[in-house]
């Protein structure tokens, strides 16, 4: 099996709304299509090679008057790591704190914070809007962070328990359903010097119960925010933080009140792209 091989679905919705599209995103999600990316008429859709079924996909889309129809490519590792390197150019997150940079960029920017990505897998680069936000709203909670246990939930290629890890964290936890992305964070883990401090494990939100955690870090799809709230409270000590995003606005009410039926009070709101992060505390 060469998991590094990905069908991309385009779906093409007429007329485009992005509450259309997150209605799409949940469905797939159970197919099991592991990341999304919507760019307006269309929502594409990525899945593991050896998982597609076309049947599988028509069945789901027929069920909605907004598909105009789909359309599937081969995205091979080898492919898409070519257009990632073209077009990957350094994140600055907050001028001189964080640069999120890779081997191939000529006199990247130095900043307090320097994170080397190796791009050996499709998703999870850091180059997302949901992903520069969770890193904004880190630098803010520092002292958080620092000397303390993190873990990052939905981890993919790691950016963020990396930087956690950076910023002083005693220990960090990074874990992802997908083995790809748990291979790929353990090699940028490795790569940025951390791993002494950086756990890598691959599996779901039930490996958070195995201990308590100051801040926890999810960037993940809002139903599967809503459906862990519960795991993320109990895994979280009284007082620390917990920060979401990978979220529409219109999604924001249903992860705000998820959270705050576990007994959590809202700390902070960040929008940037179309997308939502919020925090909370214990």
């Amino acid at each position: 099996m060469n998991s590094s091989d990905y069908i991309e679905v385009t779906v093409v919705l007429n007329p485009f709304s992005e509450e259309a599209a997150e209605i799409l995103m949940a469905e797939l999600g159970e197919l099991p299509f592991d990341s999304f990316s919507v760019e307006e008429p269309s929502l594409k859709c990525y899945i593991q090679r050896e998982e597609y079924r076309p049947s599988d996909v028509k069945v789901v889309l027929s069920g909605y008057d907004f598909v105009e129809g789909f359309s599937a490519n081969l995205v091979t590792g080898r492919n898409w790591n070519q257009v990632w390197e073209d077009s990957f150019e350094p994140i600055v997150v907050e001028p001189s704190l964080v640069t999120v940079k890779a081997s191939f960029n000529e006199n990247p920017p130095h900043s307090r914070f320097n994170i080397w990505m190796n791009p050996s897998m499709a998703f999870g680069t850091g180059y997302h809007d949901t992903t520069y936000m969770m890193m904004e709203e880190m630098l803010r909670l520092e002292s958080s962070i620092r000397n303390h246990n993190v873990l990052d939930m939905g981890c993919g290629t790691g950016v963020l328990a990396i930087l956690a890890a950076k910023m002083g964290a005693k220990r960090v936890w990074a874990i992802d359903i997908d083995a790809v992305a748990a291979k790929s964070a353990w090699g940028n883990v490795r790569w940025n010097r951390v791993s002494p401090r950086v756990q890598v494990l691959c599996g779901d939100a039930s490996l958070m119960q195995m201990g308590l955690y100051d801040v926890i870090l999810a960037n993940i799809h809002r139903n599967i925010l809503i459906q862990d709230m519960s795991t993320y409270v109990r895994s979280l000590r009284r007082g620390g933080k917990l920060l979401v995003s990978g979220f529409f606005p219109s999604d924001e009410e249903a992860v705000s009140s998820a959270a705050l039926s576990e007994g959590l009070t809202a700390l902070s709101r960040s929008e940037r792209g179309g997308w939502v992060s919020l925090g909370f505390t214990k």
